[in-house]
């Protein structure tokens, strides 16, 4: 009779307990059912940086890793013929100016007997153009001049926009050609997530809806996954397959559309190609 109570008891007890494991899963699925989630990796805008001249590097200022500024100079090349080049120009325009005030006055002063035929029309026309010749000399010296300058500013290599070094491609002493990379920077914004949503998602999201991203790193002092908050930016009007990184062949048979979640917020520890986790309320 004893054995025979027990075997009621364990099995109202595995009753009870598997009612409670279909109560919570059932839970849990409702509270998850307003929920989009995707995967995708985070995507950074790199830029590579060149000089605009040619030239040998003289100078290395960054390293890889290291943080820049808008503005900062990462590198320079020798100047020393640029610099030559541009002080050659401005005497070009000394004495192109000289000339030209010199033959303006030569044709100002001669004008007068032009005007009561003193002197005969082509000489007349040969102090007009030698005026005008020469002012387009000194004009066009002037173009050169700031060309030259321009070629001298070249020879030093800024950061476009705040960011990290992530490739740092030459060494000092080595001859670039110009629009050769020098660095790979990666920028501080905009960080996106590239991902991917069923068709039967598509009409669920909107441009500016707000997301949270998360990724794979586990925070040391929350001890939970580190999120973002972030913002649909992009939505692809075209379907196309899942991409082949997904290698379940059930799933790369589905259609899906691409779209872009931009991380309002962002910090270091923030890495190109990292997957992450999307969640997009509904």
């Amino acid at each position: 009779m004893n054995k025979f109570i027990k075997i009621i008891i364990f099995c109202a007890l595995l009753v009870l307990i598997s009612g409670a494991i279909y109560f919570i899963y059932k839970l849990l699925n409702k509270n998850n059912s307003n929920i989009i989630k995707t995967y995708g990796n985070i995507e950074i805008r790199q830029v590579d940086l060149a000089f605009q001249v040619d030239g040998i590097i003289n100078k290395i200022n960054v390293e890889e890793g290291d943080v820049v500024k808008e503005g900062d100079i990462l590198a320079t090349l020798d100047d020393k013929d640029y610099v030559a080049n541009y002080e050659k120009a401005l005497y070009q325009i000394d004495s192109s100016l000289a000339q030209s005030k010199e033959d303006y006055d030569k044709y100002k002063r001669n004008l007068p007997l032009c005007s009561d035929n003193t002197i005969s029309k082509q000489e007349c026309d040969t102090y007009l153009n030698k005026k005008n010749l020469s002012n387009a000399t000194y004009n066009q010296n002037k173009a050169n001049a700031k060309l030259q300058k321009n070629r001298l500013d070249y020879t030093k290599l800024f950061a476009p926009q705040d960011g990290i070094i992530t490739t740092r491609v030459q060494e000092k002493g080595a001859w670039v050609s110009a629009n050769k990379p020098v660095f790979v920077l990666s920028l501080n914004k905009p960080i996106w997530v590239r991902t991917y949503i069923k068709e039967t998602d598509l009409g669920n999201i909107k441009y500016g809806q707000k997301a949270r991203v998360l990724t794979d790193t586990i925070d040391y002092k929350t001890k939970e996954k580190k999120s973002y908050l972030g913002t649909v930016g992009y939505i692809s009007p075209v379907a196309e397959f899942t991409p082949k990184t997904v290698q379940t062949q059930d799933l790369r048979a589905d259609l899906v559309y691409r779209i872009r979640v931009y991380i309002d917020e962002t910090d270091p520890y923030i890495r190109q190609g990292m997957p992450v986790t999307v969640e997009i309320e509904k």
